[in-house]
């Protein structure tokens, strides 16, 4: 048994058991990284993956079982690693962050601005984007801390902290008749026509539950990614919004209106890579956005493996 080896195993997990792509991630050839699986598996005397042919369609119970302990010993080697950099480098270095639009827009600046008085000689870095590109830059490495509403939290590979709950709130224009309209329920919402994020964008899935308990379709005419192009085509009369509250102050022309009764809350999360050492200023961030949690804590959580759930089936 190899690093390679498990390399390759981790990465057919990654990459939906497409050995082409396992093969270029690995900068080797297909050929190769099959012979490591075929010889992996006969020295552990187990089939790791479930095959059709030539075709990997997944993982038995031990290679599920040996994906867990893989990830561990390829973050203990990435840690040992790292333990020089990190006690060295303590105060100092750079911080990135992938993040969505709204959180780096309205709920990261009071935050960044009380760490930037902690640690004046980190650099921080935001990536903004969805919350499938935020887990895969945490998957890789790319970025130290991803925050998103969506995704983090069922993630294996990731520990989440959660940071706070938030809750929709309806954009519409001044005048409006929605804005005489009390109480306000979906079906007022569904006869206009809905500007809101699109598909596994902030909560979205949480408006979409919310219609279809109520047996509604939603007429929404336009979808984006971030809440100021949302607020943009409201102002513009091409129909009403929904935005997540903390995005949806009042700005000239809008009127906002509370929908905490309509929608299920959402929860913020911080996520980090599952069983990897940080920096301080990294457990730091963290403890900025949740004062509940210590860097003790943190740390445990972190650090603490993960168990595979094996099924022992005589």
């Amino acid at each position: 048994m190899n690093f390679q080896q498990l390399k390759i195993i981790r990465e057919a997990a990654r990459r939906d058991y497409n050995l082409t792509e396992v093969a270029n991630m690995l900068f080797t050839s297909q050929s190769g990284v099959s012979r490591h699986i075929r010889e992996l598996e006969e020295e552990l005397g187990i089939e790791i993956f479930i095959r059709r042919g030539k075709r990997l369609l997944g993982m038995t119970e031990p290679g599920k079982a040996l994906l867990v302990i893989a990830e561990r010993i390829l973050n203990e080697a990435s840690n040992v690693r790292r333990l020089a950099d990190l006690f060295t480098n303590d105060t100092s270095g750079v911080l990135t962050i992938a993040t969505t639009h709204t959180q780096a827009r309205y709920s990261l600046p009071v935050v960044i601005k009380a760490f930037r008085a902690l640690f004046p000689e980190v650099r921080l870095e935001l990536i903004q984007g969805t919350p499938q590109e935020i887990e895969s830059l945490l998957h890789s490495g790319a970025a130290d801390i991803g925050i998103a509403s969506e995704r983090l939290s069922t993630d294996p590979l990731v520990v989440a902290y959660p940071w706070f709950r938030w809750y929709h709130s309806l954009l519409v224009p001044q005048g409006h008749p929605l804005i005489h309209t009390s109480p306000l329920t979906l079906d007022d919402i569904s006869r206009w026509p809905l500007i809101t994020y699109r598909q596994g964008i902030t909560g979205r899935s949480r408006i979409d539950e919310a219609f279809a308990r109520r047996g509604l379709t939603a007429d929404v005419v336009l979808s984006a990614q971030d809440s100021d192009v949302v607020k943009t085509y409201v102002e513009l009369g091409l129909g009403i919004g929904l935005v997540a509250d903390q995005a949806s102050g009042e700005e000239g022309s809008l009127v906002r209106l509370d929908t905490r009764h309509l929608f299920d809350a959402n929860t913020v999360w911080l996520g980090i890579r599952r069983g990897q050492l940080q920096r301080n200023y990294v457990w730091r961030f963290i403890e900025l956005c949740n004062p509940e949690l210590s860097v003790d804590e943190i740390k445990r959580l972190a650090l603490e493996p993960e168990e595979p759930a094996i099924d022992y089936q005589i």
